[in-house]
């Protein structure tokens, strides 16, 4: 039984991209499997207000949740692993934080105060630790980054007042560090969590858990090593070492009991978990019946992070069907420049063809040529967002006869802009949070395929785009042969559009892969792999 909310920090050295995100995930999803509520946090120290304006070569993909947030992607893998719903409040920016204690100042709230990092912005963060942990059993709460970095300072120092006041038992850290092989030696190295658990003690936070990352599991003269220099007892120091999937981390920790310890250290009664649903995707991981070759076409494929739900999902898919996806990523630009022959190679082996969202003009013919290439050679194809878009700028050109047919995105002077900017994204100041953001309905046609796959008749999905299809165009297209098959309840948007001469040909200018799980596929990733299946 909890009768109080429970913390979690999660704090990562040494290095980034550890996987604390992934750690936090599978032991929100172990937690819920043993009957708690979990909600998440994660708070990123940089300045940027939301990761909605940066690159996604450098930062990864930007999440969507349904009330209109642009986050961080470790919100994706919080709602993939469990059933939590995350939103504005369950991801805050150093630049977020600052912009609050400032308004706040420029509004007199202080009373002529002087304004400090402590207690000001350390007390805002701490508000944000309540502010989106409401309703739940254990709040998991990931900080961005390393120890060590300047930026992450007030976050830690944010966490260690926050220890401080809370009971003994209702608040623990657990901290990721590497333990990197040398193979020239042959050794495990200590070293580099030792100073990393050194410099978060330094700050006064004192690590309860330790996940050590690293390739190799941990022999117990390891383990019993880090317990003596980090002053961490030996039971609560845990391997988090290289698996083949993420989606293994929940049975891998389980095996460990690693929540087990977090339960008893925060003095909570649970049930064991179930972690059956887990085990059967490890089994499918393990030993699919089938595989599948899909091709993702895109310009961000230099950092598959850049796609990390789109990619997420299709692995779902391939859960639903038993099979593994074997995705190779495509770069856009280069199908550019190609020969048809050339195309041909490419693709031509390929038993699917997704072709995903993304901004501005570089890549797009790319794109088209690939989208052309799966319609005429009958390969299911999946468009989504900007994919959807170059699908209808495609069929223009190629089955209306429109040779100038684009979007007025990329040619302002066309006569025939299929996709156009929205009239509630004309005149405006800014580029940040201003996009067609969050979930909205759409109704779909009876008859058509879209309606089969989700076998109902009005869906909720989730956007981030500026360009709509261009209604004015709309009958033309669609005595082509051009299926708008979901719409936005009052008519006035183009969700879904299909074709039906074809295997398998689906467009979205939503994003479905915001809401897919591995436990529970998104009907039309599913969808996509069984035809691609089919092929």
């Amino acid at each position: 039984m909890v009768r109080s909310i429970k913390y979690i920090f999660v704090t990562g050295g040494v290095i980034s991209s550890l996987g604390k995100g992934i750690s936090a995930a599978a032991i929100g999803a172990l937690l819920e499997l043993r009957g708690l509520r979990v909600s998440f946090v994660k708070l990123d120290p940089y300045i940027n207000v939301d990761p909605g304006t940066m690159n996604p070569l450098q930062h990864g993909e930007v999440y969507v949740t349904d009330d209109g947030a642009e986050t961080d992607m470790d919100l994706g893998h919080y709602e993939r692993f469990t059933h939590t719903k995350t939103g504005q409040a369950n991801n805050c920016t150093a630049g977020r934080i600052y912009h609050r204690v400032i308004t706040k100042e420029r509004r007199g709230d202080y009373l002529g105060g002087t304004v400090q990092v402590i207690p000001h912005i350390t007390d805002e963060i701490q508000q944000v630790f309540l502010d989106g942990t409401r309703d739940c059993d254990v709040a998991i709460v990931e900080v961005g980054g390393t120890v060590g970095d300047i930026e992450s300072l007030p976050f830690l120092e944010a966490i260690r007042q926050f220890r401080v006041q809370k009971p003994r038992n209702d608040v623990i850290n657990i901290h990721v560090a590497l333990v990197p092989y040398i193979k020239t030696a042959d050794e495990l190295k200590t070293k580099p969590t030792q100073h990393s658990v050194a410099a978060l003690r330094q700050i006064g936070i004192q690590p309860d858990i330790l996940l050590c990352r690293g390739e190799r599991e941990m022999p117990g003269d390891i383990r019993r090593k880090l317990a003596l220099f980090c002053n961490v007892r030996e039971d609560c120091i845990f391997g988090a070492r290289d698996v083949e999937s993420i989606y293994m981390m929940p049975t891998y920790f389980r095996s460990q009991s690693l929540d087990a310890k977090i339960t008893e250290l925060l003095n909570i009664w649970s049930r064991e978990p179930d972690t059956e649903p887990w085990d059967r995707i490890v089994n499918i991981i393990r030993h699919p019946d089938s595989r599948v070759d899909i091709a993702l076409v895109g310009k961000y494929v230099k950092l598959r992070e850049s796609y990390k739900s789109l990619i997420e999902a299709l692995n779902h898919g391939g859960f639903a069907n038993a099979c593994r996806v074997d995705l190779h990523c495509i770069d856009s630009e280069e199908l550019e420049t190609m020969s048809d022959e050339g195309v041909a190679g490419c693709l031509g082996k390929m038993d699917g063809i997704l072709v995903p969202g993304g901004f501005g003009v570089r890549g797009t013919e790319g794109k088209i040529r690939a989208i052309r290439y799966a319609r005429e050679h009958s390969i299911p194809f999946f468009g989504i967002c900007l994919g959807m878009q170059m699908a209808l700028v495609e069929f223009a050109r190629h089955v209306c006869g429109w040779s100038d047919a684009c979007s007025s995105e990329f040619d302002e002077a066309s006569a025939h802009p299929v996709i156009h900017r929205m009239a509630s994204q004309e005149n405006l100041q800014g580029k940040g949070g201003t996009m067609r953001l969050g979930a909205y309905l759409c109704d779909l046609a009876e008859g058509s395929l879209a309606r089969k796959i989700y076998n109902k008749p009005r869906i909720s999905e989730r956007h981030r785009h500026r360009y709509e299809v261009n209604n004015a165009l709309r009958p033309a297209l669609a005595e082509a042969g051009a299926i708008f098959s979901g719409i936005s309840p009052d008519g006035s948007h183009v969700e879904i559009f299909e074709l039906s001469q074809h295997p398998w040909y689906i467009c979205t200018q939503f994003h479905p892969e915001y809401q897919s799980k591995p436990t529970d596929a998104h009907p039309l990733f599913a969808s996509f792999i069984a035809a691609a299946l089919r092929k």
